[in-house]
């Protein structure tokens, strides 16, 4: 259901299978159940879900990488999520398993300014792909091999890699990953100077980004389409940035109402408002743009 867009459907029978894998007694089997629950929220740009279900998931034993790592690095924390996703990287032992880790590895080395290592992962990755000859780590290990590609400003291999990639995940059915490919298309279309084709890349990952709910590649899409720049936060008030940090702390309007000593009324209008200026529909849309323009709280 994950694999092919339908996150709601995934999200309601997984908390399902939470619930019976913890009564009467709790299984161990719950911790995979956990995991998944936390990846979809993540997908959403349900950050603060997420991350309590990641740590369900690491209680009952399920180790919470790689999702845990992309989600530190969706959270700003680069450094920390390169530490953890080396860790897991040296320490898989199952073939599927890693390449996963692999995928994620390759990413947050990359954004993380070590092209050196998201190359060596790739390479691994591609490597792995052929000794298990799986259509999904196929298409992981081109979608690598084609960011490398692009991060070393090498766009036109970049275009062949990318749209192996497209295709394979196309076969597979699998619409977010195909969003994320056509993201990567078009900043290779970019590189090249080709805009016109670049932005309607943007457009289409777009679309199908607002169509899954994926909220946090949605922001991003959405910057990139509009030139590459994430859009500014001047039009904001004070206050409207406070109430956005509080939204991406996860607090109802009732508990922001009470943090800053205003009506609920209040708060539900700086919500709207902020969801009128910056162009957003949602809280988890609001909480993605928090992250990306680095307007979170620290944590205490």
């Amino acid at each position: 259901m994950q694999l092919q867009g339908a996150w709601q459907d995934a999200l309601d029978e997984v908390q399902h299978v939470c619930e019976r894998l913890s009564q009467p007694s709790v299984r161990p089997a719950v911790g995979a159940a956990f995991y998944q629950q936390a990846e979809l929220y993540r997908l959403r740009g349900e950050f603060e879900r997420a991350e309590e279900s990641y740590q369900q998931a690491s209680q009952w034993g399920r180790r919470p990488e790689p999702g845990l790592a992309l989600l530190r690095l969706v959270q700003g924390q680069t450094e920390t999520a390169a530490k953890t996703i080396r860790l897991a990287v040296e320490e898989a032992a199952d073939p599927p398993s890693r390449g996963r880790l692999l995928s994620a590895y390759v990413e947050i080395m990359l954004a993380a300014g070590d092209v050196d290592a998201g190359r060596k992962g790739a390479s691994d990755l591609a490597t792995l792909a052929a000794q298990l000859d799986a259509p999904m780590l196929h298409a992981l290990a081109a979608a690598a091999n084609g960011a490398v590609q692009l991060s070393e400003g090498n766009a036109r291999d970049a275009l062949s890699s990318l749209r192996r990639a497209w295709t394979l995940w196309q076969e597979l059915n699998a619409p977010y990953e195909v969003a994320r490919i056509r993201v990567s298309i078009g900043q290779a279309y970019r590189q090249l100077g080709d805009e016109n084709s670049a932005v309607m890349e943007f457009e289409a990952a777009r679309w199908t980004f607002q169509q899954l709910g994926a909220m946090a590649d949605l922001v991003r899409a959405e910057a990139d389409s509009a030139g590459g720049s994430l859009r500014s936060s001047d039009g904001l008030t004070e206050r409207e940035i406070e109430v956005l940090q509080l939204i991406a702390s996860g607090k109802t309007n009732r508990a922001i109402a009470a943090e800053l000593v205003i009506s609920q009324k209040t708060v539900a209008r700086h919500v709207s408002n902020i969801f009128t200026k910056l162009g957003l529909s949602s809280r988890a849309a609001a909480t993605a743009y928090a992250y990306e323009h680095g307007l979170t709280r620290a944590s205490t």
